[in-house]
């Protein structure tokens, strides 16, 4: 009898733990593990099989938003097309893993705890095009203004994005509108152009 389907089941249970835990603790840096296993819909004594301290658990979650945000970049292709096209399918992939983002980003502790010194403790896969060549390349082509810092305007996209987050968790913006409303703010700003 081969092993294959319980691993595919551990490596589900364990995804949707993680999932929860950046989810959960997105929201509320306080949760309990029993509040994260309830997210996970598994029992406290299975997330324990998995995780057996809160520390354990979110320095996976850590590692494995890293990995989530990393493939949601990849699958973005923000190396092929047009600059602003690439950047539209970008904003499109950070909003949907807004969770891991406000997870890994909302409190600087959670990096610190899961002792990152530095912004970026995942070792990123090279072959992974950047936001940044995103950004450089946009700027070399005059669709990004090439006045601003590459890094400045990677700030401002992510700030954006977390704005995006946080509005649609406070009702004030549908969800199915984050997306749009964060490319047409990065895009146009927030000043009116007189046309």
């Amino acid at each position: 009898m081969s092993d294959t389907p319980e691993s595919g089941t551990r490596s589900r249970t364990r995804r949707a733990i993680l999932g929860a835990a950046a989810s959960v603790l997105a929201r509320d840096r306080g949760a309990t593990l029993a509040d994260i296993a309830e997210a996970a819909q598994v029992g406290r004594s299975t997330l324990h099989r998995y995780f057996p301290d809160r520390k354990v658990l979110v320095d996976a979650a850590v590692a494995d938003s890293f990995r989530v945000v990393e493939r949601s970049t990849a699958e973005a292709a923000i190396d092929q097309g047009p600059p602003l096209e690439a950047m539209r399918r970008l904003i499109a992939a950070m909003v949907d893993v807004g969770d891991r983002l406000a997870f890994l980003f909302g409190d600087p502790r959670v990096l610190e705890e899961a002792g990152c010194s530095e912004p970026d403790p995942f070792e990123p896969d090279p072959s992974v095009p950047t936001t940044i060549g995103l950004i450089e390349r946009g700027q070399a082509e005059g669709v990004f203004d090439p006045e601003l810092g590459a890094e400045w305007i990677q700030q401002v996209l992510w700030a954006l994005v977390y704005t995006g987050w946080e509005a649609a968790e406070k009702g004030q913006l549908p969800r199915h509108g984050v997306t749009s409303t964060v490319i047409r703010t990065f895009e146009n700003g927030v000043v009116t152009r007189k046309r």
